[in-house]
């Protein structure tokens, strides 16, 4: 089938509760904007659609456990998120997020259209319920023993061990996440998704590529590991699945009976695509309808393995019963990235974060980008190590296609004083090296059509090193002094070499490319001039010559390495319990339930805040190193534990008469420990 002119392009939306690590990276983001930034130098027409999922019962557990409310939570992670997209060159048209009016009222209109046409069941259920918390329980609030592997804290939905998809109902003995305790089953009410009634086209259309009587996409260029997982639903009977849950952070079901309850995340995540689209198109003038309704349309779904299910059977059942919605012509998903042969776990903060990297590896993000794309997890689980890293680069990106970009520069300005030499006559070596320009860009293409990133970053690898090779086996500093008129020519196709890896590694690595532009002083041309040997004219002026990359330093590469030796060392994830004390020495302890009343900044310290705290039997200032993780009025009225009886001291000239209690995570986070009930101020800790 022939690629339309038209992309949309989604990469699934990052949970806002968290940093971005390598394993997000290599598994969704890379690949994504790859493909996209390929179509646009092609001139095509590209909606590069993504955000921040935001909603959730993950993030109201982890707004509960810090003390704030789920909005700072996702404000957050959305805004630090962006950021490091836009640092790493990730080139979304839009990067939108689903807590958002314009999302809401999206997913709502969608959500009345499905009920109006009957795609949905109602059906009361019993599901668990935490008592003391007075409410029903979302599936991430419930942990217990899984049913298949035995293993213990599994959630209600999903076992992280053995990676099955599980029901709350299947859990042995489950445990309420909130109160601690089992939850009872009580009865609610409930829209459910019947997905019994779209195996037979799903099925079809999964493995022939028809809907609806038509050819919408090749089933022999989707992966193997996708339509094997979609399959296995189908084949084991798809059955009802909820579209609502009774939480109180959300998008909130538009119908009279509908009150207490929210769309169910996995619902109304997708939906953001077509929400963030809308906005879109709405800034730019353009008709969202066009990349979303039109059959000339390319929908590709970018992902990791533990999103198939949702994107080739839930959201394509959704989208079939809309009126005159396309469905995915591939979903590329990809394996997961394992680090130093561990499988990541941000739980054992056994990952590598990447603003981490982006802080400690100044001006390398395409480095980062090009190693990750080398080994994305295509087709099965992959590794990143510190060694491997160093590796690449030093050896590809420094020793040949830096070495033969700064050869090329350096030769054209010594012999040429930097101006482009006039081609002669050219022997059968050039002959051959311009053949392998010409056809160089069309075999990238064909890998990337057929979402083989590794392979397209391969054969754009094969030009420099053949470039490399061409320099190596002709040595232009030699025959400069008994063939200067052979120099002209070796030199005039290494430039135009240089100008086409210009543009076949803007896909890959975008802030080289425009830096290699520049060092060749021209515009970075498009995909369609790729594969010419006439880019840089004769008597073109290039650019003063540096160095393009810089070489990875075994110390660097090192102090990584101990840095996640240093987290493996926690397989407890906590610090060492200090020294044992006696009863006698904690009873001294005066601690107390407080509430903050008033806060300020310390002058000049940037970590310390002043304090203004009711402790119930009096009003005192407490300076407390918080300021990092807090503003002042976010933290006034906040109930606080407040150590009363420590003796005071003066810091920064302001005297602190008291402590207050923080909790820290291994990521460096403070949280308040603070009471679950309401207490007032002056009540004793013990």
């Amino acid at each position: 089938m022939k690629t339309p002119k038209r992309h949309t392009i989604t990469a699934a939306l990052p949970y806002a509760n968290g940093p971005l690590h390598l394993g997000h990276l290599a598994g969704v983001y890379i690949s994504a904007d790859i493909y996209a930034r390929f179509f646009r130098s092609n001139g095509e027409d590209v909606a590069f659609i993504c955000g921040s999922d935001e909603h959730g019962a993950a993030i109201t557990l982890r707004a509960k456990k810090e003390g704030k409310s789920p909005k700072d939570i996702v404000d957050k992670y959305h805004f630090s998120n962006k950021d490091i997209f836009e640092k790493l060159g990730i080139s979304f048209d839009i990067y939108d997020r689903t807590s958002s009016d314009h999302h809401h009222k999206t997913a709502q209109e969608l959500f009345l259209q499905l009920e109006k046409k009957g795609a949905f069941v109602k059906k009361e259920s019993e599901q668990y319920y935490d008592e003391e918390y007075k409410q029903f329980l979302a599936d991430r609030y419930i942990t217990g023993q899984c049913p298949k592997c035995d293993s213990k804290g599994a959630y209600g939905d999903q076992c992280e061990k053995c990676g099955s998809a599980l029901s709350s109902l299947e859990l042995i003995n489950p445990v309420s996440t909130l109160s601690g305790k089992s939850p009872q089953l009580k009865s609610t009410t409930h829209w459910y998704l019947p997905l019994e009634r779209h195996e037979k086209w799903l099925s079809d259309w999964m493995q022939k590529g028809t809907f609806n009587g038509r050819q919408v996409h090749d089933p022999k260029n989707w992966k193997n590991q996708v339509v094997g997982q979609c399959m296995s639903w189908i084949k084991g009977g798809l059955q009802p699945r909820a579209i609502t849950r009774d939480l109180d952070w959300g998008v909130n079901v538009p119908v009279e009976d509908g009150e207490g309850k929210v769309l169910y995340v996995w619902f109304d995540a997708p939906i953001g695509y077509i929400s963030a689209t809308k906005k879109w198109a709405e800034e730019k003038g353009k008709n969202w309808e066009d990349y979303w309704k039109s059959k000339d349309t390319n929908l590709v779904h970018f992902l990791a393995k533990d999103n198939i299910v949702f994107h080739t059977i839930i959201f394509p059942a959704i989208l079939s019963e809309l009126d005159g919605y396309i469905l995915p012509t591939n979903v590329p998903a990809n394996e997961f990235l394992n680090l130093e042969g561990e499988k990541l776990s941000t739980s054992r903060n056994w990952a590598v974060w990447a603003k981490d990297y982006i802080s400690e590896f100044p001006d390398q993000e395409d480095v980062l980008r090009y190693v990750l794309c080398s080994i994305a997890p295509e087709n099965k689980d992959s590794d990143f190590s510190w060694k491997d890293f160093q590796a690449r680069n030093n050896n590809e990106l420094c020793s040949i296609f830096g070495n033969f970009v700064n050869r090329t520069l350096v030769l054209t300005k010594k012999y040429y004083n930097s101006v482009t030499p006039l081609r002669n006559e050219l022997l059968e070596v050039d002959v051959e090296l311009i053949k392998t320009i010409k056809k160089t860009p069309d075999n990238i293409a064909k890998a990337i059509h057929s979402f083989r990133f590794r392979d397209a970053l391969i054969e754009a690898m094969k030009l420099a090193r053949a470039g490399n090779k061409y320099l190596a086996d002709t040595e232009p500093w030699k025959l400069i002094k008994t063939n200067p008129e052979r120099v002209k020519t070796i030199m005039n196709i290494s430039l135009q070499i240089t100008a086409n890896l210009a543009i076949i590694f803007e896909p890959f690595m975008p802030k080289k490319a425009l830096d290699l532009a520049g060092l060749l002083n021209i515009k970075l041309p498009t995909w369609e001039q790729a594969g010419s040997d006439q880019l840089i004219s004769s008597h073109h002026t290039i650019n003063e010559p540096y160095i393009l990359f810089q070489k990875i330093e075994d110390e660097k590469v090192e102090e990584q390495i101990e840095k996640l030796k240093n987290k493996g060392q926690k397989p407890s994830k906590f610090l060492p319990m200090k020294d044992e004390i006696t009863f006698d020495e904690f009873s001294k302890m005066d601690l107390r339930v407080g509430t903050i009343t008033a806060a300020e900044k310390v002058e000049k310290a940037d970590k310390l805040l002043k304090l203004t705290v009711d402790t119930g039997i009096d009003i005192r200032t407490v300076v407390s190193g918080i300021a990092e993780h807090f503003k002042p009025d976010e933290v006034v009225g906040q109930k606080v534990s407040i150590l009363m009886n420590l003796a005071p001291r003066k810091i920064r000239g302001v005297e602190s008469q008291g402590m207050i209690l923080m909790a820290e995570t291994l990521e460096g986070e403070l949280s308040f420990v603070s009471p679950t009930k309401e207490i007032s101020s002056g009540n004793t800790i013990r």
